[in-house]
C-alpha cells in the first residue's frame, strides 16, 4: 500500500474532503437505503478513480480542482458503485473486496434497486447543477461497460474471439471508465476539447494495460503463487490463450477449444491448457503488449511540465503493471 499513498500524497487533502462530499451525496431518507449506502462508504477500495480524477484536473490547472472536479469525481464514484453492485447480482458473488456484497446481506432484490439509487443519484448530480458536458463523459462510459459486458458474454458461448475482438471488449469492459475519469478530470478545470481527448485515450492504455495484468494473474506469478485458471473455468478468452489458440497446429486448436468449452472444470486439463499457453509464448506476448500500452501511456504525459501530479501519474501507470494483485 506504500505507492498507493505516495501517489495520493499530491491529492491528500482533495481526497479527504471528497470522501465527505461522496458521502453525503449518497445519502437518503429511507433508513433501509441510509443503511446500505452507509456499509458501502465504510467498505471502499483504493479509490484509484477519484484519484485519476484530481490529479489530472490538478495537472492540467496549475494544482487547482474547483467543485465540479468534485462533483465530476462523485459521479464517477456512484456509477462505479452502482454497477458492482449490479455485477454482484449478475455473478452471483457473496463478497466483494473481502466483505459480504449487499446481495449476500440483503438480496438480490434489494441490490438492483440500491443500484438503481446510486445511479439516479450520479445522473442527478450532474443535471442539478448543469454539468451537462460531465454527464455525457460518463453516460458514454456506461453504455460501453454495459455492450463489453454483453460481447464477452456473446463470445464466451461460441469462442470464436480474435485479438481485435478481444481487445474491443476490455476497452469497454475495463478501460473506458479510467479514460472517463481522466477526461472528467480534464473537462471539469475546462481544459480544451483536443487535451480532454489526449488524457481519455491516456485512461483508456492505462485500462487496457491493467486488465492485460489481471489475464496474466490467471496463470500465476511467483509472488501469488499457483495459477488460478479461472478466466479457463468461466470460459474467458484472453490474451495468453487466444496467442497460444493463433499459433497453434489445428489439432492443438480442437484440443484446447475442446478442453475450454467442454473440460473448464476438470483440474488437470485446466492444468494442461496452462501448461500449454505457457510453453506456447502466450505469456510473454502478453506481457509485451501491457508494456507497449504503459509506454504509450507515459508517452502522452511528456509533454506536461513536471509537477507532483505528473509525477504521481506515472508512478500510478508504472504501478498497473507492477502491482502483485
Amino acid at each position: 500500500m506504500k505507492i498507493v499513498s505516495q501517489i495520493k500524497s499530491p491529492i491528500e487533502a482533495e481526497m479527504e474532503l471528497f470522501e465527505k462530499k461522496f458521502s453525503s451525496a449518497m445519502s437518503s431518507q429511507v433508513s433501509l437505503l441510509s443503511r446500505i449506502t452507509h456499509y458501502v462508504v465504510n467498505r471502499k477500495g483504493k479509490q484509484m478513480r477519484p484519484m485519476f480524477v484530481f490529479l489530472i484536473a490538478k495537472m492540467c490547472n496549475d494544482g487547482a480542482v474547483n467543485e465540479r472536479t468534485y462533483r465530476g469525481a462523485s459521479v464517477i464514484e456512484l456509477i462505479h458503485t452502482a454497477t458492482l453492485v449490479h455485477d454482484d447480482v449478475v455473478d452471483d458473488s457473496n463478497r466483494r473486496r473481502g466483505f459480504f456484497s449487499i446481495n449476500a446481506l440483503w438480496k438480490n432484490k434489494i441490490a438492483v434497486l440500491v443500484g438503481d439509487y446510486l445511479l439516479s443519484k450520479g445522473l442527478l448530480l450532474s443535471i442539478d447543477n448543469d454539468d451537462f458536458d460531465l454527464l455525457k463523459i460518463i453516460s458514454v462510459a456506461v453504455r460501453e461497460m454495459s455492450e463489453g459486458e454483453l460481447l464477452q458474454i456473446e463470445k464466451a458461448r461460441r469462442l470464436d474471439i480474435t485479438e481485435d475482438i478481444y481487445f474491443e471488449i476490455i476497452r469497454q469492459k475495463t478501460a473506458t471508465l479510467i479514460a472517463a475519469c481522466c477526461a472528467m478530470g480534464a473537462k471539469s478545470v475546462n481544459a480544451l476539447d483536443e487535451e480532454v481527448e489526449n488524457l481519455r485515450k491516456f485512461g483508456e492504455l492505462i485500462g487496457i494495460a491493467f486488465q492485460i495484468k489481471d489475464d496474466l494473474f490467471d496463470y500465476g506469478d511467483d509472488k501469488i503463487g499457483k495459477p488460478t485458471g479461472i478466466d479457463i473455468k468461466e470460459k474467458k478468452m484472453t490474451l495468453p490463450l487466444i496467442h497460444a489458440l493463433n499459433n497453434a497446429t489445428s489439432k492443438e486448436k480442437t484440443w484446447l477449444i475442446n478442453s475450454v468449452k467442454n473440460h473448464n472444470l476438470d483440474k488437470k486439463r485446466v492444468k494442461e491448457v496452462i501448461g500449454f499457453v505457457k510453453d506456447n509464448g502466450g505469456l510473454e506476448y502478453a506481457t509485451t503488449q501491457m508494456k507497449s500500452h504503459q509506454q504509450e501511456a507515459l508517452k502522452l504525459l511528456q509533454n506536461y511540465p513536471d509537477s507532483p501530479y505528473k509525477e504521481s501519474l506515472e508512478l500510478m501507470v508504472n504501478y498497473v503493471i507492477d502491482r502483485k494483485k
